[in-house]
């Protein structure tokens, strides 16, 4: 979320508009803060250890109870509320400031409520993948609920249309994101695989990954983006394992730009990202998976690079929430179609 935060508040101020982005104070200087906290909550109550603690709770409520009162008198045109705070939908039930709410989580307890009863003219709610709509609204959303697509900037993640016949698997090292299932099912296709991302959880990694290492599976570590972007410009294949419903995949639409096909576990939002660039294998089906590996291997490399040129450019979201920003502040969902 802070990376789709910097990069929203980036494109915008490119294209002329005046952003402020409410944030700890700690922030980018590049952009006109109003601080939500002095400085990231990471540095004062470290989430490992306070995690739904009323120390943390407290400090957080306070932060958003002064910024959306900040907000309500501030006379912006628009807000754009990427939070995970109740707090700022609470307000928009009340209030005029027209607002577009992206959701980038499943639903979970403590904003569920606050999420069914805030859609109005006035307020737009985004998620980013039609899977993530039908888990929030299983009956059916409000008009006032749009799919948008996460995108990215394409000429970060230059194509290469010719690779190793290698493949790769990036993410953080967690078992929500299965990279221990990445390697057992290349491991099945004999075909090389290098393990890129922070290790997230040791104990998962020692016992879980670690072992599998070695006969062609190769662990890496972390990269930034410019550095991943040139290993996964050397590959053939991505391999996408989500053991959870993941809403949209990122990491994928970032690999299919440098022209990797993709072998998918369909869990989440994986086949509405990959479509036709890629082979899927029912969740946690390892065997499955390596069939779908060499089976993805065979898919030209401009298939999935056109797909990202589609749908999923970052010119193209900020498109979208220009054209939800014109909806909100004039009242009429009609706009947003």
């Amino acid at each position: 979320m802070e990376a789709h935060c910097w990069h929203l508040a980036a494109g915008l101020q490119d294209r002329g508009h005046d952003v402020v982005l409410f944030a700890s104070g700690d922030s980018d200087p590049r952009f006109a803060i109003d601080p939500v906290l002095a400085e990231h909550y990471e540095r004062t109550f470290p989430w490992a250890e306070h995690r739904g603690s009323a120390p943390l709770i407290a400090h957080l409520d306070a932060g958003y109870a002064a910024a959306c009162d900040r907000i309500a008198a501030g006379g912006f045109d628009v807000v754009h509320n990427n939070s995970l705070h109740r707090f700022p939908l609470e307000q928009r039930r009340t209030e005029a400031v027209p607002t577009v709410t992206s959701l980038h989580v499943p639903p979970y307890d403590a904003l569920h409520w606050f999420v069914q009863q805030s859609p109005s003219p006035r307020h737009h709610l985004t998620v980013t993948s039609a899977r993530q709509r039908e888990a929030w609204w299983p009956n059916g959303a409000p008009a006032e609920v749009s799919v948008l697509h996460n995108g990215i900037d394409i000429d970060r993640w230059p194509f290469r249309p010719h690779g190793n016949g290698e493949a790769v698997w990036c993410g953080r090292i967690t078992p929500n994101k299965g990279p221990h299932l990445a390697a057992q099912a290349a491991r099945a296709a004999g075909i090389r695989l290098t393990l890129f991302g922070g290790i997230e959880d040791p104990d998962y990694y020692g016992a879980e990954v670690a072992p599998l290492l070695g006969d062609g599976v190769v662990y890496a570590g972390h990269r930034n983006a410019e550095d991943l972007a040139v290993e996964l410009g050397r590959a053939s294949l991505f391999v996408f394992t989500p053991c959870w419903d993941e809403p949209f995949g990122l990491v994928a639409a970032e690999a299919m730009a440098c022209g990797l096909p993709v072998a998918a576990f369909d869990m989440g939002a994986a086949r509405e990202v990959v479509g036709d660039a890629g082979r899927f294998a029912p969740p946690g089906d390892v065997a499955a998976l390596a069939t779908a590996m060499r089976e993805a291997m065979a898919i030209p490399p401009d298939v999935p690079r056109d797909r990202v040129q589609r749908l999923f450019t970052h010119d193209r979201w900020l498109d979208r929430c220009e054209a939800l920003y014109r909806t909100v502040i004039a009242g009429d969902v009609r706009l947003a179609a």
